[in-house]
């Protein structure tokens, strides 16, 4: 069941967004409203319809609708104006509303649009009731258009990998803003605005599928335990920092040049006093592998960070703390992805990303300390040491999160 609080009731169905009373220039939320405002003005609908080609739509759908809708079934809220004619709206990712407990908003291609829009549909309205709206009729010539122009110029690759930023409606500086830059690896990674505090991600169908998909979260209660468990960082296995904390520790004791020889000693030994206090057998095949494998780690990790230190992502007498930051991050995505699904409150959203602020400053010092962290946790959970486009994708998103301007990780200051 999706979720629902009183204080989140309100009539924010559609965006309303008036021009300057001045007539001065409008600031767009986005590039993309940017330049949608800027032909509109110039009435360019053609420009204006090839830029939608590439980005997609939002359309409006009952919520009941939407999640009994099969999986063919595209239903679409449609308006009557008074002279008789139907309408359907949409807009792009920036003019979005706040979520609505009975409305959701579906994200479309221009060309799953041409089908998607019913037959009885004489004008489709984009963007209306902001400085960037614009008209266009719904004949079978134009939804022709629309598919050839999908067809020309589509790709979702070109949506993913580059930092987007809100420079309206976004959260004022604090633990929520912070806590939406600790999601920055993932929001470039799939092309989404890093500080936009109302969700709608991928649509609601699209964020639905896809936590149940790549997380098993079916739900609700699915949600509220995988949003605890990465806060608690407890999905990432508990070795990879039992590894590192034994080289912080030995770090602390004798300095910051730790001998790999006396850190496997270490985690080994450590390991061993542990599985006797509690009562574990230590002299089985079993437990014997598991030790193995830790002083495998150790080689492992340190490869890893020779290679972040070649590529300037460490340092050069770096060396990653804790992969705190792989769970941390996601944990703030998936606070949105769970608000996306329906699945979470608006303040259930906003104190899991201000937890993980929280977790993020108590656990590093630095962005790029944070990024590092991130970076190893997904190497060791995807790559198994290939350096192919699990670090690669991943290094490419560092160094553009630590130099765009607009970047989150250039304007959020990391400490409170």
């Amino acid at each position: 069941m999706d979720a629902l609080a009183e204080d989140e009731m309100h009539d924010e169905f559609f965006p309303l967004v008036p021009a300057p009373e001045d007539g001065g220039p409008w600031q767009a939320p986005t590039d993309l409203e940017q330049k949608l405002h800027r032909l509109s003005r110039a009435d360019n609908a053609y420009a204006y319809l090839r830029t939608l080609a590439i980005e997609g739509v939002y359309y409006p759908v009952r919520l009941d609708e939407a999640r009994a809708a099969g999986e063919d079934e595209y239903p679409m809220l449609t308006i009557e104006t008074p002279d008789g004619r139907t309408v359907a709206q949409v807009y792009t990712s920036g003019l979005l509303p706040r979520p609505h407990p009975f409305l959701v908003y579906e994200h479309a291609t221009l060309g799953a649009l041409a089908g998607i829009v019913p037959e009885d549909v004489e004008v489709l309205a984009v963007n209306a009731a902001t400085p960037c709206e614009q008209y266009f009729l719904t004949t079978g010539d134009e939804r022709e258009t629309w598919l050839d122009l999908h067809h020309e110029l589509f790709s979702s690759d070109e949506l993913m990998d580059r930092v987007v930023t809100r420079r309206t409606g976004a959260p004022e500086p604090g633990l929520l803003l912070h806590g939406l830059a600790c999601g920055a690896h993932l929001c470039f990674r799939n092309g989404d605005a890093w500080n936009t505090p109302h969700w709608h991600g991928m649509g609601y169908r699209g964020e639905v599928e896809r936590i149940a998909d790549d997380w098993g979260v079916h739900g609700r209660d699915d949600w509220l335990v995988m949003e605890e468990r990465l806060l608690g960082r407890d999905v990432s296995p508990w070795y990879w920092d039992f590894v590192l904390g034994a080289r912080n520790a030995l770090a602390a004791a004798h300095g910051p040049r730790v001998d790999p020889e006396e850190w496997r000693n270490t985690v080994e030994g450590t390991l061993r006093v542990r599985a006797r206090e509690s009562g574990a057998p230590t002299d089985d095949r079993e437990f014997g592998e598991f030790v193995a494998h830790l002083r495998a780690l150790v080689g492992k990790v340190l490869r890893y960070e020779a290679r972040f230190r070649a590529d300037e992502l460490l340092p050069p007498d770096g060396y990653v703390r804790t992969i705190a930051a792989w769970d941390i991050g996601r944990a703030s995505k998936m606070a949105r992805w769970g608000r996306g699904a329906r699945y979470a409150t608006e303040a259930e959203m906003h104190t899991a990303i201000e937890r993980a602020a929280k977790e993020a400053q108590a656990a590093y010092g630095s962005w790029e300390e944070f990024s590092a962290g991130y970076i190893l946790g997904r190497c060791l959970h995807f790559d198994e040491e290939a350096f192919g486009r699990w670090y690669t994708t991943v290094l490419d998103a560092h160094r553009a999160l630590t130099t765009d301007p607009e970047s989150p990780w250039r304007t959020v200051p990391f400490a409170s």
